[in-house]
């Protein structure tokens, strides 16, 4: 590779992905979460870790091989998030244990009390209805919550993860709903393209299958009530889907500038070539009806990256399993790729994973990734029945065929739309 090579059309330097983490309810690693991908096997299965009797949706895609005790969101996603990163730092083989040569990026799910805890600070305020700043001081001088201090405020799962892998700089956390870990990617590519820094720990991470916000998404009608068989509810792009699955985990990606990373021998397993977003400010939950912030999205990530829709091999479906979202993405799609939009292959990880929320974008651009390197294109399972409304090429069984780039979707609630276009080699 020539020096003028790291540098992209725009001048800018190329960036690459020298490591991969990846945690699901599939398993732990790279090799475990690829094999069960691509052999199609699910891991969504009945809720475990609390009761669900009196629930609508009684199922997710929980990793229930580590340690998930205490229930509690930030800790559940700081656990994830350094099991993944661990993986990736150690696959770049960058810098010394503990000190990182690079800034942080992590997508985080917003922070809140849950209820076991806001009942615990209720009674030791002493009231049990409405609590008063009063009482609030009351429980606080108790010193019984000192414990949780650090769990309900936004930024300490960076904090804990900067000061464990001795990243640069302030970390940096995020939260853009479901286009979240994508949009931690974003961050640290244009992070080096600015040479602000040679290398980025760019991570999705998610932990919030708990009670409330299964309640909460029930609310919303977003949920599938599929409950039966639990491996058979998640099923983009049919025309029988009813809603997401909730699933949890976490993928890192150490991004390095090209140049930096060839001259010190780092193994390069792809590029992240282009980055787009475009925000929506249509509603809290629902697409816009002509679905043009997602096709502003795609095509800012594909003029980013220099690239056209021609060149797009495949598709990463944000593929959520909601009848809207389907829809909106296909259209999207269609819009984007014209008369190829039916021959190019599109799958959904979801269908076996669930939506992993925050950590969606980062997870599903790791697994292009993989595509990428394997050439295999993995499964949309649960296609049994398409819907003549989506005239897409849905992958029904892994399919092994060489893959250059990846077009890898991201869109969440609130008009949060990201798009990064993966490859093998530079554009």
């Amino acid at each position: 590779m020539t020096a003028h090579s790291h540098r992209d059309a725009k001048d800018r330097p190329r960036v690459a992905v020298t490591g991969i983490g990846l945690v699901t309810s599939l398993g732990q690693g790279q090799a475990d979460n690829w094999a069960a991908l691509t052999a199609g096997r699910s891991g969504i299965h009945a809720i475990r870790r609390f009761p669900t009797d009196t629930l609508r949706t009684r199922i997710a895609g929980t990793v229930d091989f580590l340690d998930t005790e205490p229930l509690v969101a930030p800790l559940l996603s700081e656990r994830f998030a350094a099991e993944a990163a661990e993986e990736a730092v150690a696959q770049a083989g960058i810098g010394r244990r503990g000190d990182f040569p690079g800034a942080l990026f992590i997508a985080v799910p917003p922070v809140e009390m849950e209820w076991p805890q806001r009942q615990a600070l209720a009674e030791a305020s002493g009231q049990n209805g409405e609590v008063s700043y009063a009482g609030l001081q009351a429980a606080a001088a108790t010193r019984r919550f000192d414990p949780w201090h650090d769990l309900f405020i936004f930024g300490t799962v960076a904090e804990r993860i900067a000061e464990r892998f001795g990243t640069k700089g302030s970390p940096i956390s995020l939260s853009t709903a479901c286009s979240s870990g994508a949009t931690a990617i974003q961050l640290g590519v244009e992070a080096i393209r600015r040479g602000e820094t040679q290398a980025a720990l760019c991570i999705g991470t998610d932990g919030s299958v708990n009670p409330e916000s299964l309640i909460r998404f029930s609310l919303l009608s977003a949920l599938s009530t599929q409950n039966d068989p639990p491996e058979g509810a998640s099923k983009p792009f049919s025309k029988n889907r009813d809603g997401f699955v909730m699933g949890e985990g976490a993928a890192a990606l150490v991004l390095e500038d090209a140049e930096a990373a060839t001259a010190r021998g780092a193994t390069i397993l792809g590029y992240v070539l282009g980055c787009g977003e475009k925000g929506d400010g249509f509603h809290r939950t629902r697409s816009s009806p002509d679905g043009a912030p997602i096709v502003a999205a795609i095509r800012a990530s594909l003029e980013d990256a220099g690239l056209t829709p021609e060149d797009v091999d495949t598709v990463n479906a944000h593929g959520t399993s909601t009848p809207e979202n389907d829809k909106m993405e296909a259209l999207g799609l269609a819009a984007v790729l014209g008369e190829r939009a039916g021959r190019v292959p599109v799958t959904s990880n979801k269908s076996m994973i669930g939506h992993t929320l925050t950590a969606a974008g980062a997870i599903e651009a790791a697994f292009s990734l993989l595509t990428i390197r394997h050439g295999r294109i993995p499964p949309t399972i649960n296609h049994a029945v398409p819907d003549p409304a989506i005239p897409l090429d849905i992958v029904g069984q892994a399919r092994d065929v060489p893959v250059s780039r990846v077009l890898s979707n991201s869109f969440g609630f609130g008009g949060q739309n990201t798009c990064l276009i993966l490859g093998a080699e530079p554009a």
